[in-house]
């Protein structure tokens, strides 16, 4: 029989989005569960000890309903904070979301890289360590902006988005002492790679932006060989904490990664 366990992907809100879209074209059989915690959104702004305790939870939940084989934590956030929890409770194969300094540094010709984020994820000491690991000879110039990330939800409503708002978050990065050197930035939060043009154009030179989501999907695709996928998955899944009209506007952009039910928890 075939195997009809999905792979799960949990964010905040529409992030995750940019880690299931490189996932779906590599592993396009897969029977996919998208998961938003739209009642705790967003959290970047939220305390690490109130996600470290609602992450596991919500992902125990999510767990005994979907019977996931695999899931992903397509959130910086919740990944530098609740993961090592969530991998204690739950007895599964569970991916983290990490900040792609390792390939900027790698790019990086000016030895000079930019990491946006959330306000919680900039701040972690996981980037730290990522940073004296993967770019010890970088500077390594760090912004957090929560309006990148409700610019990234707007998107997905098809609201219209003004230029100057993301010129205004680049800024964060290029103002700062040493900013102008900058030649890759890190997009250090999910939301962020979709707004990945908007971003490019803003900014006030050529600028080469990294995130970590097709390194992800290549992980995904590595954790689930030989495993076998149905001939004719059922459509993907978008669950929600609290559904209400501002999520229902998400339909039709969710329906084009391939998740056409959507349901709430």
């Amino acid at each position: 029989m075939a195997d009809t366990r999905p792979l799960l992907f949990f964010d905040s809100g529409v992030g995750g989005l940019s880690v299931l879209a490189p996932t779906r074209a590599l592993l396009p059989d897969a029977p996919l569960v998208y998961a938003a915690d739209s009642a705790g959104f967003p959290y970047g702004t939220r305390g690490e000890a109130e996600i470290a305790a609602r992450v596991p939870a919500l992902l125990g939940r999510l767990a005994e309903r979907y019977r996931p084989r695999l899931i992903v934590i397509a959130c910086n956030t919740a990944s530098t904070i609740a993961l090592p929890h969530v991998r204690a409770a739950l007895d599964l194969p569970i991916v983290g979301t990490v900040p792609a300094i390792k390939p900027a540094a790698a790019l990086s010709l000016t030895r000079t890289i930019g990491v946006l984020g959330t306000d919680a994820t900039v701040r972690q000491p996981y980037v730290d360590a990522l940073a004296a690991q993967f770019a010890a000879d970088c500077r390594v110039i760090r912004h957090g902006s929560a309006d990148l990330v409700e610019l990234a939800e707007m998107k997905l409503r098809g609201a219209t988005l003004d230029p100057a708002r993301f010129a205004a978050v680049l800024a964060g990065l290029f103002d700062q002492p040493g900013g102008e050197a900058i030649d890759v930035i890190v997009n250090a939060c999910t939301h962020f790679p979709l707004v990945a043009d908007e971003l490019a154009a803003s900014a006030p030179r050529p600028i080469r932006f990294v995130d970590g989501g097709p390194g992800i999907a290549r992980r995904i695709a590595h954790l689930t060989t030989d495993q076998h996928w149905p001939d004719d998955p059922a459509p993907g899944i978008a669950v929600f904490t609290r559904l209400d009209d501002s999520t229902r506007q998400l339909a039709p952009a969710l329906a084009g990664f391939g998740l056409t039910r959507i349901e709430t928890l």
